[in-house]
């Protein structure tokens, strides 16, 4: 059996759950959660120049587009991984958009509060995510 050197493992963190659209979504301790885009994502799309959150209050559907990133490849949506209200957005992303590609898994873009928690239940785990990147590449 043959491995896919292209899908490092060691950056896809098991703690997180994450969309096929390459957002990752971690649990908060107050049940919000906060979304960043992936390693994957910002290695695909380079060199980070923009950030454009959705706004504080907004309710977005599951699925739905809610943010803009942009690149020096290319201008790229943000899905909302589950459906909820933004509850806050991370302002030093949008000042320093190179921060995801430094540590996308630190550079958070928004929080939700979910409408349903349960939805967490049908996002990727690690091993899903990374056999999903692993589809791509074929």
């Amino acid at each position: 059996m043959s491995t896919d050197v292209s899908t490092d493992v060691s950056n896809i963190p098991a703690n997180l759950k994450y969309t096929k659209s390459h957002e990752w979504v971690r649990l908060e301790a107050d049940g919000s959660i906060a979304v960043g885009l992936t390693h994957h994502a910002q290695d695909l799309l380079g060199d980070m120049v923009f950030v454009e959150n959705p706004t504080v209050g907004r309710e977005l559907a599951q699925g739905e587009e809610c943010a803009v990133v942009e690149s020096v490849k290319a201008a790229s949506d943000v899905y909302a991984p589950i459906a909820g209200v933004v509850l806050a957005v991370n302002t030093d992303v949008e000042a320093s958009p190179e921060s995801i590609n430094q540590d996308a898994y630190a550079a958070w873009m928004f929080t939700l509060k979910p409408a349903n928690a349960a939805d967490l239940d049908g996002l990727l785990d690690a091993a899903g995510y990374a056999a999903h990147v692993a589809s791509e590449a074929h």
